[in-house]
């Protein structure tokens, strides 16, 4: 029980240190504009100011699934779930099987890109000329932590009856 406790509280905290790190992406994406502005006011230029706010808007998108998901930001379908009564169980355990295998399918395939980019050495087609395995990484990183988070309510709906996904209200309150 002590080992389950440690566990939930380490992935709750990867969890939230990926929301933590999407919105310094955002933030990063902020100074990349505000500088790419002010550069054309002086008439300059910053080479490759608009891929770097492209790759960083790619790895705010992907470090955010797995917080937005335990936080229930992502579209649910809670008036189906409610109206199932005793059949909400089996339904929300085959939903977040069938959403733990495809995630596990897509971070596997995100990880494999990466790794081929790494080893073919491929680069960016902007002035930037980043090799791609970089901002490829957080891509995958995201992936895989979704796949971990989507495993890890399935796992925690399949042993307690209840997944760890907080319903959040219209107002922004959030309960359990």
């Amino acid at each position: 029980m002590a080992l389950a406790r440690f566990l939930r509280r380490v992935l709750d905290a990867t969890y939230t240190a990926a929301g933590v790190l999407a919105a310094l992406c955002l933030v990063a994406i902020l100074v990349i504009i505000v500088l790419q502005m002010s550069a054309r006011w002086i008439g300059e230029v910053v080479p490759g100011s608009t891929d770097y706010a492209g790759y960083f808007m790619a790895a705010a998108s992907f470090f955010a699934f797995a917080h937005a998901l335990q936080h229930g930001a992502h579209i649910r379908v809670s008036i189906l779930l409610n109206a199932l009564g005793r059949w909400r169980w089996l339904c929300e355990a085959w939903c977040l099987g069938i959403a733990a295998s495809l995630a596990s399918y897509f971070a596997w395939y995100a990880v494999k890109a990466t790794w081929w980019s790494y080893k073919l050495h491929d680069i960016s087609q902007g002035q930037d000329a980043t090799p791609l395995w970089i901002p490829q990484t957080t891509m995958s990183v995201g992936t895989v932590l979704l796949a971990v988070c989507f495993w890890d309510n399935l796992v925690r709906l399949l042993l307690t009856g209840s997944h760890g996904i907080r319903a959040t209200s219209i107002d922004g309150a959030s309960s359990e």
